[in-house]
This record gives structure tokens, sequence and C-alpha cells, in this order.
């Protein structure tokens, strides 16, 4: 790559050609990750989304957004906190999303039902967290759709006592595309700059969303999507579609 891919035409120039090639080359996977939220949806479940990291910015996409589903609910490490009483210095362990039994208290604080679909959200799809809750979740009957850097996890070694990434532990895989490292444009001295992931994270996503609410329509059902909370009506329209999920969605101020 040239110097003078380095910039904002480069960035521009070479993310959209991979945005491009996703749209295309994910046809089918998208297909089948919408036939798993349809289902969701359908049998009045929830879906659990959980990423660390960067790949929280996609979880933000997924979870409690305008023209997003309602039954949707955000994981995040910060819920030993919030909701099960750790004190906040926890959060200064950088390395905290590599301590073994993370996922599984908070699996237990989502306290999810049968039903839910677990989305989880890495780049590598290595971290201790990330595969645990794979694991913790699809070793209670939960199915499991993955978004991560299929080049990524593949340049990598599995760091998860089981040997297992997250790829190797889902029901569907949408791979971002991104390259090793995530960053897109190389520097001539060496490394790279721009990341990727969030841009081509968001497309799946946004991309899964649509056809599984096609997929709703073409069966006589509504999809329930929340309105901007920014337009008359909307935020008290859209406690009345949470009531459905009472007690199993969690919207705090963000």
């Amino acid at each position: 790559m040239s110097v003078q891919s380095v910039s904002a035409q480069g960035f521009a120039r070479e993310s959209l050609a991979v945005l491009q090639h996703v749209t295309e080359s994910a046809r089918d996977d998208v297909a089948r990750a919408a036939e798993l939220i349809a289902g969701c949806v359908r049998t009045d479940g929830v879906i659990q989304a959980f990423g660390t990291g960067h790949s929280q910015a996609t979880v933000l996409e997924l979870a409690g957004r305008a023209g997003g589903l309602v039954p949707t609910n955000r994981l995040s490490i910060a819920d030993l906190v919030l909701y099960g009483g750790d004190d906040p210095s926890v959060l200064d362990d950088p390395l905290l999303e590599r301590r073994p039994g993370v996922a599984a208290r908070l699996y237990d604080l989502a306290a999810p039902h049968p039903q839910d679909l677990f989305v989880v959200i890495s780049n590598s799809g290595v971290n201790n967290v990330i595969v645990e809750m794979a694991l913790h979740a699809r070793t209670r009957g939960h199915r499991v759709l993955a978004i991560t850097s299929l080049t990524h996890t593949r340049a990598v070694p599995a760091a998860h006592p089981s040997g297992k990434k997250l790829a190797d532990l889902a029901d569907v895989v949408l791979d971002n595309a991104a390259p090793r490292g995530d960053a897109l444009l190389e520097l001539p001295g060496g490394g790279a700059v721009c990341a990727l992931s969030t841009l081509t994270g968001v497309m799946l996503v946004q991309m899964a969303v649509a056809e599984a609410s096609a997929l709703l329509l073409a069966a006589g059902e509504q999809p329930p999507v929340y309105v901007s909370a920014n337009v008359p009506g909307g935020f008290e329209g859209n406690l009345e579609l949470e009531k459905r999920y009472a007690g199993r969605i969690r919207r705090t101020a963000s």
C-alpha cells in the first residue's frame, strides 16, 4: 500500500471496497443469522448481545437503539458493578476480560430464558471472557451468533483452556472481513492505522436485522422496533413495547 493510501480518501476507498465485499460474500450467512433472530423474536426470546472493548460499539448497534429490535439486551463487564454489587474498582483491572469465571457471572446476572439468542462479538474471537460466554450459552442450550474476523482469529492461537475460539462455538458466524489487528491502512514504517471492524460489524448487524424483519413481516407479524425517543410520542411508545419484556431487558443511561 502506498503512502498516498494513508489518507481520508484512502481509508474511504479501501473500507468501502471491504464493505461491498461483505455485503456480497456474507449474504447466505446473513440469511441464516436472520432466521436465528426472527426465531428468537417469534418465541418471545431476547437477543443477548455481548462484546468487550470496541466490540461494544457493535453491541450498541444491536441493543436498544432507534430502528432496532426491542427484545435486545446489552451484556457488559460493567454489569458486575451495576447489577452484581462488585466494587467499581474491579473495572480498573485491564485484564478483567481475560479472567476465568467472569462470563458465567454475567450470564447469571442476566438470567436469560431458554429461547434467548446470544450474539457474541469479538474481532479476534479469542479473549477468555468472549469464548467463555459463547461456551456457557451453548452448553445451556442457547443458539449463538458470532460476529468476528476470520482472518484475525485464524492467525492467532486460542487463549481459552478449552482450545476453542468464538467461531468454533457459534451456530452462525458473520465474518466482518477485518484484517489481522483490525487496522486497515498499512504505514510505511510498520504498523497500521484506522480500524475497520466497527464499520463492517454495523453493516452485518443491520443487514441481519433487516432480513429478520422481512421474515417476520412475511409471516404476518409486526417486528417490535424502537422509534427514536427524540420524536413526539417515541419515548412513551417505546415504554409500551418494552412492557412485554419487563425484567428481561436493561435500559440504563449511556
